[in-house]
């Protein structure tokens, strides 16, 4: 058995609390009641549901912590702890078609004072296959008690790329098709899953070659960003820079691909 902080064991907990609920409400998802929150992006009782549970579980260990959560928004702290940030049901669209890839993300930002915010501890928790997916800064990227590493691929023909597409209300379709156009003749294969949460875990994993996407949401990623670091890859913005959050672009992949990726990504947005 893998030891881990009693953080890694307060967020499993409350991934695995709300699991249960998000499996059945899957079951009957066309009984769902949906309301529309803004342009192709639908929020179901369950999200709601599961939003509630993990928050009640995450502030019963660290009540005096911040919370950021894509449903709630900001709920306030101690500014000199850290915060949780939390997609409670990332995927939800999958969700809502019967689709079976969706994800509870969690993840812990320090934010220390005069240090700038930093990903410390991350999981990503798929409830119809029960994996998590978790990492820590210094202590390595897990699936359950596996170790996780990326992708050893070297060559970008021998890989498969994840993305998200641009849809109803989201994302720029010129800049995306510039970037497919650019990437897609080089490699073996593209998917759109559309859980990033997953994807950047897929990536740290090893499932994943690689992965582009932007307009995301510090909840859609933040989990994802330690799992990437800690299987020893790389993650970017489009211009190779740590600026992903500020500039809401984030490509990932290992040392060699990324490197490719990241030039084929450059010349393509190059304005």
């Amino acid at each position: 058995m893998v030891s881990h902080s009693g953080l890694i064991t307060v967020m499993q907990r409350a991934a695995r609390k709300a699991a249960p609920r998000l499996r059945r409400d899957f079951g009957e998802v066309e009984q769902l009641q949906v309301s529309r929150k803004g342009p192709a992006d639908f929020v179901s009782m369950a999200d709601k549901r599961a939003e509630t549970t993990v928050i009640e579980e995450l502030r019963s260990a660290r009540p005096d912590w911040a919370v950021l959560s894509e449903e709630s928004g900001e709920i306030e702290g101690d500014p000199d702890k850290p915060r949780w940030i939390i997609d409670p049901l990332d995927g939800t669209s999958n969700f809502l078609h019967g689709i079976p890839h969706f994800a509870i993300s969690i993840a812990v930002e320090d934010r220390r004072p005069g240090s700038k915010p930093e990903i410390t501890h991350g999981l990503v928790y798929q409830p119809l296959t029960d994996e998590s997916f978790w990492a820590e800064k210094g202590r390595g990227a897990w699936l359950q008690d596996r170790r996780l590493r990326v992708s050893a691929r070297r060559h970008l023909d021998e890989s498969l790329i994840g993305t998200g597409l641009p849809h109803f209300g989201r994302g720029d379709v010129s800049n995306w098709s510039q970037i497919y156009s650019a990437i897609a003749p080089e490699v073996s294969g593209i998917r759109r899953m559309g859980a990033a949460s997953l994807d950047l875990a897929w990536v740290a994993a090893g499932r994943f070659d690689g992965f582009w996407e932007d307009d995301l949401d510090i909840w859609d990623v933040a989990a994802g960003l330690i799992l990437i670091r800690e299987a020893g890859g790389f993650i970017s913005d489009y211009r190779g820079q740590d600026r992903m959050v500020e500039r809401r672009e984030y490509l990932a992949a290992n040392g060699d691909v990324h490197s490719k990726l990241h030039k084929l990504v450059a010349k393509a947005t190059r304005r």
